[in-house]
């Protein structure tokens, strides 16, 4: 028995097609884009799509791995270079160059003072918080000043924690080294027992002792003792550095004579 279509649900759904299409709705969209037509190498022999070909794996090199530590045989080769190497290397550490302090002085200088890192108000120059007034006051003892001294730091910008291990893993050993070197200063003051360990040396126990720096051909006498910040809590420490500093100096002014 034939069943009667039922007119009510027909004239339903063609009222709700003519309501749209009198709204001006009159095709139905995909956002996905369709492919009607089967390309002829798609098929079967049914006209049917072919499932997708697995496509073979496409070898991409590796990019060379980026290197962890500052090569020696890719430092500068003189100090203007250097300084520059120094603002802008991204090996020193992992903050970029902004914030990093440049060394101040010249060549052949007749004392470097090295000491472990900047100082938090530093923004052009080194040492201008309370530890740049003690040393000041230290090179006015010694008989000169800050202009005429090379001061550099061990490390590029302010760190309260410093990584000591990472820093020498990096390499910063030898850019201090070669720094040195291209100083060329008569007399070398290394202010901070990490620095001391950076070039080769045991940390100091006692708050002045008497090292040389040898490398690369170059014998210059050397002064380590506590970081500036230790001295300003010391003042024993200060009047140690102070016997030190008056012993080394009579002893070369009794060798030269």
């Amino acid at each position: 028995m034939d069943q009667v279509p039922n007119r009510q649900i027909l004239d339903d759904i063609t009222g709700a097609l003519n309501w749209w299409r009198e709204a001006g709705v009159d095709f139905d969209f995909l956002d996905a884009p369709r492919q009607w037509i089967v390309p002829a190498d798609e098929q079967d022999e049914n006209g049917e799509r072919l499932p997708p070909r697995r496509r073979p794996p496409v070898e991409v090199e590796a990019p060379p791995p980026m290197p962890t530590r500052i090569d020696p045989a890719l430092l500068p080769a003189d100090l203007p270079a250097f300084r520059d190497w120094w603002l802008r290397e991204s090996l020193l550490d992992d903050s970029g160059p902004a914030g990093r302090i440049a060394p101040r002085g010249e060549a052949g200088a007749a004392l470097m003072i090295v000491v472990e890192t900047p100082e938090p108000q530093d923004r052009d120059d080194l040492l201008t918080g309370p530890q740049g007034k003690l040393l000041d006051a230290m090179l006015g003892a010694f008989g000169t000043r800050r202009e005429d001294v090379y001061i550099a730091s061990a490390l590029p910008r302010h760190d309260p924690l410093p990584d000591w291990r990472g820093a020498e893993s990096r390499g910063l050993g030898d850019a201090l080294v070669r720094h040195v070197n291209l100083v060329s200063p008569e007399r070398l003051v290394v202010l901070g027992g990490n620095v001391l360990s950076l070039i080769g040396h045991e940390l100091p126990q006692r708050a002045a002792v008497l090292r040389q720096f040898q490398h690369e051909g170059h014998v210059i006498p050397l002064l380590a003792g506590w970081g500036l910040a230790a001295l300003m809590q010391q003042p024993r420490a200060k009047a140690s550095f102070w016997n030190a500093w008056l012993e080394w100096t009579k002893s070369e002014t009794d060798t030269r004579n």
